[in-house]
């Protein structure tokens, strides 16, 4: 679905519908969309291993009370429909009355085998530790949990998310366990004997815990959505969750032997099934049709289930019970929360190993001796001291690094230091810069690095004498003493070919073959680059930019343009040889813009004129590249290429491609060949553009495939970005564009650059993520870097860490400034090490996790199957919190997940990776989407991240107009959504506006200037210019959400019920998605499920 135009007719619900934005929907410029509905992935991870049947060592049993005769249950026929598969058309839209059900997108599922056979057998029913006395059995009675006794049975291997396959209910698992969707969204589970009932009372609240825990929900009280997720043999649940402190380091809690009863704090006696009903309530089936028909595989509950003495109530029917979903970690809350406790102080960097705030909300940084956030944030701010306690643990050990970060203009930007002729002073062993860590000794006339612990000597110009504590008295009148980020002025030593660098210069390269010429792209880009050229970057208070620019333009063969200012009338001269590339001019191609300007104008003016008539539409690529960078080369300067382009290069010239798209590899083993170049020819130019210093911006304007993973080697490798607008038209797209293009001439760019992280003894980096290239193991060499782009570096230990001393990281940038000048960039961050696992749980930043973890996986699909980096994605994240639980949690009840209160978004925001285009590509995202999507996350900060997974949904009549502020974000589900209200909708790419239909007529009057929501034209991308409160309002909290992201987001105006809704609720990441991705609630119990695996 392209969110750049009027949208296509729509296909039916029971078809694919459009998930990514900035795409065709059925047909993607001419070529047919696939209509074959998304295929189902497989299972995660194989098959669930039973529970172990004696109890584990150290738990003493109590003799048993009780035992419970066989359970016997009836196992459905292979192929017959299970709970959980509805018919068409069930699609709810926002809150109802009635509880509806959730289509399943696939048709079947993936790979299934017939199943393992139910096996019955006795379980004796134990109390846990002493067993109760008559006192409190009574005080028991309410929180009662039932458990039948069942043995455990695998789910078959391979089970898909498709529509569930039958399994016999008493085999501890839901009806389809290895599958995702078991329930219909907001209903509580059908209660099967192996399931437990929760005392009906709300979770307890207290002061914010250390941890956070949810109990696993059954249909006996609010339902607590955590564990909509079977429940394994034998296990109940116990009652209302019980918070727990992260401090406690006790025994790992003991996984129970089946049958053992858990109790809770006391609530209403457990309801029973009726007899009719076996084990579930009927459902009425939404809107559509009559009643469901009992289903199958939901055996009568055992009746005569011991409880100690107590008799069980009377029977009563289920009524189907709405999710709780305050009872699962909400990202909304956690930010809201951080905002109120941490947003009105400032961030002083003074102490070691300090958690910043959320990237989410606003603060001041103090640089006190650590480096401020917005240029690095780490996983983790306390790290394990030796490599066994780092495996165990599973947390990724990383630092997500801005070194160019822009900072807001209450804060300064870094100091610049010139030291003169010798330069910056370093460590003689491991060349790290002077910082406040260093330790100066004998009076003042050595220091230790504190790096390396090599003692050097201080040259005799930079001694001074120590204080009584050791530290220097002009310490504070230095900014590499006293400051965690600082510029020195390089010397000609740190220069290439020890000569200092000339000023940079752009090349504008525009592709004028039919495509464009027609589409008016040519045009409008040659009107604004008249005025563009006058906001060309500067440093300081510079009279005017040192930059100087250049022009060609190229279909099959290139234009060089001589703009000379001698000249009354430019002159153009063409290369037609394109397979040996040469700039045949070097006077007159590179200009001062203010020298020039009448003849810039006069080109500017000319050229849409020139091309207007033409009927040439192949192109060539990487020759245009290597013109660029050749002309670079014989100016002897360093610069960037902002590339205009249409399609795919099949002229015949060095990197000319094919069309390879063929969607008939998604799911396959080749799967990864879609995100890999088809030729090494853009590796080899990329190589050459990174030693020149060439840096290439690429603005991508397809209308079919251009294979964006190919083209975009050259810009991905030199530090560049790629902007992509498929199916450009002026009328729609030009704001968009226009917005982009300036920001990216006018923003400041550090050229030529080297980037080294070094680190204190016992850690070292090991990997990197993001644009740029690497000749060795530990420079990252980037032809260009601006303020947005990261790097990410993952540390690992070498030896083992001190807890006093901590761990030290030094990220050190030379690069040259847009004026020409060398110089060195400076971050130092001081980390705390930790012997407890607690501590290291106590210090992690899950926003920062998660940008690694993609990063990771988003890499890992150039060479495995898409299917094997989900799994290990979803192994890691189970692991880390297994080892929490294990290490870290109170010992309770094995039917509770507990989650470190720093990691409880872990899952839900994980869930959002694994659900992305990249990693689960619904039927409408096209192979270009999903690269492009790809290489843009690659070097993304982490608040970009947050948003892009987890995008921000504001409801805009619930605040009073007249509020200032933004108005409070609701959670990304479709059941917060409101039919009398309007929101927006933003993830840093796209931005909706979402109109209900029951909104009121005086709103839709004062934002659209139409009487009635039928008249709203749906698709509309600009709102009316309305002098109205609510008008201005509206557009002004836009234009604030706007100037917040590095890319212009597009409006899209979606109305309820329209077929513009279906690619809106592609962002409600909470819900289940079309493509398969599991909702939150059960994806969590699906992480539930994996933890209790490992833990026992």
């Amino acid at each position: 679905m392209n969110v750049n135009q009027s949208a296509p007719p729509v296909p039916p619900f029971g078809q694919p519908q459009p998930v990514y934005p900035g795409y065709h929907q059925s047909s993607y410029g001419g070529q047919p969309g696939s209509t074959a509905p998304p295929t189902p992935y497989g299972a995660y991870n194989g098959p669930v291993p039973g529970y172990q049947q004696t109890p584990p060592p150290g738990v003493s049993r109590a003799p048993p009370s009780s035992e419970a005769p066989p359970a016997s249950t009836a196992q459905a026929p292979c192929g017959q429909a299970a709970y959980g598969q509805f018919g068409q058309g069930d699609v709810q839209n926002g809150p109802s009355s009635t509880v509806q059900m959730q289509r399943f997108p696939g048709s079947q599922p993936f790979g299934s085998v017939p199943l393992a056979p139910v096996v019955s057998q006795p379980a004796v029913l134990q109390p846990y530790g002493p067993p109760p006395t008559s006192a409190q059995v009574t005080a028991q009675l309410a929180g009662m949990q039932i458990s039948g006794a069942v043995a455990p049975t695998l789910p078959p291997v391979g089970l898909g998310y498709g529509p569930p396959t039958s399994l016999g209910s008493a085999s501890g698992s839901s009806p389809n366990s290895g599958l995702y969707g078991s329930y219909p969204q907001g209903q509580a589970p059908p209660l099967s004997q192996a399931q437990g009932h929760l005392g009906a009372q709300p979770p307890q609240r207290s002061a914010p815990p250390q941890a956070s825990s949810f109990t696993s929900p059954a249909s006996g009280g609010p339902r607590m959505p955590s564990m909509t997720g079977p429940l394994l043999p034998g296990q109940s649940f116990g009652g209302p969750s019980v918070s727990q402190p992260n401090h406690v380091s006790s025994p790992p809690p003991q996984t129970l032997p089946p049958g053992t009863q858990m109790t809770g704090p006391p609530g209403p006696p457990p309801p029973m099934h009726s007899s009719q009903q076996p084990g579930y309530q009927l459902q009425q089936n939404g809107s559509f049709g009559p009643a469901r028909g009992p289903q199958p595989n939901y055996g009568s509950p055992y009746p005569g289930a011991p409880t100690f003495g107590s008799q069980p109530g009377p029977p009563q029917p289920l009524p189907p019970k709405r999710l709780d979903p305050d009872a699962i970690p909400s990202p909304i809350q956690v930010i809201e929360d951080d905002r109120n406790n941490r947003g009105s102080e400032p961030f002083v960097t003074g102490v070691r190993g300090q958690v910043p705030p959320l990237v989410t909300t606003n603060f001041l940084v103090k640089d006190q001796g650590n480096a401020s956030p917005r240029y690095i944030r780490c996983t983790s701010y306390n790290i394990p001291c030796t490599s066994d306690m780092a495996k165990q643990a599973q947390v990724p050990l990383a630092a997500v690094i801005k070194p160019l970060a822009r900072l807001p203009p209450e804060e300064a930007s870094p100091y610049v230091v010139d030291h003169g002729e010798s330069g910056p002073l370093r460590c003689n062993r491991c060349k790290a810069y002077m910082c406040p860590f260093m330790q100066f000794v004998e009076g003042g006339r050595r220091f230790q690095c504190c790096f390396c612990s090599c003692i050097n000597d201080v040259p005799p110009q930079y001694f001074q004498h120590l204080d009584h504590t050791g530290k220097r008295v002009d310490a504070y009148d230095r900014p590499e003493l006293s400051l965690g980020s600082y510029e020195f002025l390089a010397t000609v030593d740190y220069c290439k070919n020890n000569k200092f660098p000339s000023p940079p210069a752009f090349i504008f390269m525009i592709d004028v073959s039919y495509n464009a010429i027609r589409s008016g792209l040519v045009r409008l880009l040659c009107e604004e680059l008249k005025s563009l050229l006058d906001f060309l970057p500067r440093e300081g208070g510079a009279e005017e930019s040192a930059i100087r620019v250049g022009f060609v333009t190229y279909n099959k063969v290139l234009h060089f343009y001589n703009v000379k200012s001698s000249l009354a009338q430019p002159q153009m001269m063409v290369v037609s040889d394109v397979a040996d590339m040469f700039v045949p001019l070097l006077d007159g191609f590179l200009v001062n813009v203010s020298e020039s300007r009448a003849v810039i104008t006069s080109l500017l003016d000319q050229i849409p004129e020139m091309f207007a008539d033409t009927r040439e539409t192949e192109t060539v690529f990487a020759p245009v590249i290597q013109a660029g960078m050749e002309a670079l080369k014989a100016a002897e300067c360093a610069g960037k290429l902002f590339l205009f382009h249409t399609s795919l290069p099949i002229a015949e010239a060095p990197g000319k491609l094919k069309n390879r798209d063929d969607r008939k590899l998604i799911n396959t083993d080749k799967e990864k060949t879609l995100f890999q170049p088809q030729t090494g020819a853009y590796q080899t130019l990329a190589k050459e553009c990174v030693a020149q210093g060439c840096c290439v911006d690429l603005f991508l304007f397809p209308n079919q495939y251009v294979d964006v993973a190919t083209l975009s080697v050259v810009p991905q490798l030199t530090g560049g970005s790629v902007y992509k607008y498929a199916c450009f038209q002026v009328e729609n797209d030009q704001e968009r564009f226009l917005s982009d293009l300036r920001r990216d001439v006018q923003k400041l760019v550090g050229f030529d650059a080297v980037m080294r992280v070094r680190t204190s003894t016992g850690i070292r980096a090991v990997d990197f993520f993001g644009a740029f290239y690497m000749s060795n193991t530990t420079d990252v060499e980037l032809a260009g870097l601006d303020g947005d782009k990261t790097v990410t570096v993952e540390f690992k230990h070498d030896d083992r860490l001190n807890e006093e001393s901590g761990a030290l990281l030094q990220c050190a940038l030379l690069y040259t400034s847009c004026a020409g000048q060398r110089r060195l960039r400076i971050h130092n961050l001081a980390l705390n090490c930790c012997t407890q696992l607690a501590d290291l749980y106590r210090n992690c930043e899950t926003d920062t996790l998660i940008n690694y973890m993609a990063k990771f996986a988003y890499r890992g699909v150039l060479n495995s199957p898409v299917k094997t980096v989900r799994d290990t994605l979803i192994t890691q994240c189970a692991q880390i919190l297994a080892c929490y639980r294990k290490n870290c949690a109170s010992p309770s009840s094995a039917g509770q997940l507990i989650l470190p209160e720093c990691m409880k978004l872990l899952p839900v925001y994980l869930n959002c990776v694994l659900k992305s285009d990249v990693l689960q590509p619904g039927a409408e995202v096209t192979t270009d989407d999903r690269a492009y999507v790809r290489q843009l996350v690659t070097s993304m900060d982490v608040a970009e991240t947050n948003v892009f997974f987890y995008p921000r949904l504001l409801p805009l009549t619930k605040s009073p107009i007249e509020s200032a502020t933004e108005p409070p974000a609701v959670r990304a589900s479709e059941e917060r959504l409101s039919n009398g209200d309007i929101y927006l909708l933003e993830n840093g790419l796209n931005l909706f506006l979402w109109v209900g239909a029951s909104v009121q007529q005086g709103v839709v009057q004062s934002l659209f200037s139409v009487s009635s929501f039928s008249q709203i034209t749906s698709g509309l991308s600009v709102l009316p210019v309305l002098d109205n409160p609510l008008s201005k309002k509206v557009r002004g909290l836009i234009d604030s959400l706007r100037a917040q992201r590095s890319r212009y987001m597009k409006l899209i105006v979606v109305k309820q019920e329209d077929k513009l809704e279906m690619l809106f609720k592609h962002f409600l990441v909470e819900d289940k998605s079309l493509s398969g991705g599991a909702s939150y609630v059960d994806f969590l119990c699906h992480m539930h499920k994996e933890i209790r695996q490992l833990l026992s």
